[in-house]
């Protein structure tokens, strides 16, 4: 058996276990500790904030500020400050990281993959040519090579740069 020594991950397994109730995302906006749960822009509407447990190096959610489950129930203000937001956090990453491309989606639900399904949000996951090789495929493991909070201060820098 192969083994990779990972012992950053034991924040996640402990976090599974004494799993805290309640929306994940509505946590941590009301922390207002920004920086340390990750979140690089925050709007009236709306919020970007890194994915802690990314497919690749820049996985981000942008998300509603309100807690809602499904885009049909956003009032219209909600939904054009997201989809702007959106827009904004993919030219932010492109500007910083300087992707070859994009995967861009929503799950909504349980069965569709949604991992929080009681929060609407979208993904948005940075890709390079070759970003992913037989590791996933056959080792079932993801290479990161940039840590979150170097990626968060070139989101948030570049973010600062605009406004």
């Amino acid at each position: 058996m192969q083994r990779l020594w990972a012992p950053w991950r034991e924040t996640y397994i402990s976090g599974l276990l004494s799993k805290p109730k309640g929306c994940i995302f509505c946590r941590i906006l009301a922390g207002k500790k920004d920086k340390e749960n990750l979140i690089f822009i925050r709007k009236e509407r709306t919020f970007a904030v890194l994915n802690l447990y990314p497919y690749s190096n820049g996985h981000c959610l942008v998300l509603p500020i309100r807690h809602v489950s499904d885009i049909s129930r956003l009032k219209p203000a909600e939904y054009i400050e997201l989809m702007e937001l959106l827009k904004e956090t993919k030219e932010l990453l492109q500007k910083a990281l300087k992707p070859h491309g994009f995967n861009i989606g929503l799950n909504l639900g349980r069965v569709s993959g949604a991992g929080i399904p009681g929060h609407v949000h979208f993904h948005i996951v940075p890709r390079w040519k070759g970003d992913h090789n037989f590791m996933p495929v056959t080792a079932d493991t993801r290479v990161i090579s940039k840590s979150l909070s170097v990626i968060y201060k070139q989101l948030h820098d570049a973010y600062k740069t605009r406004h």
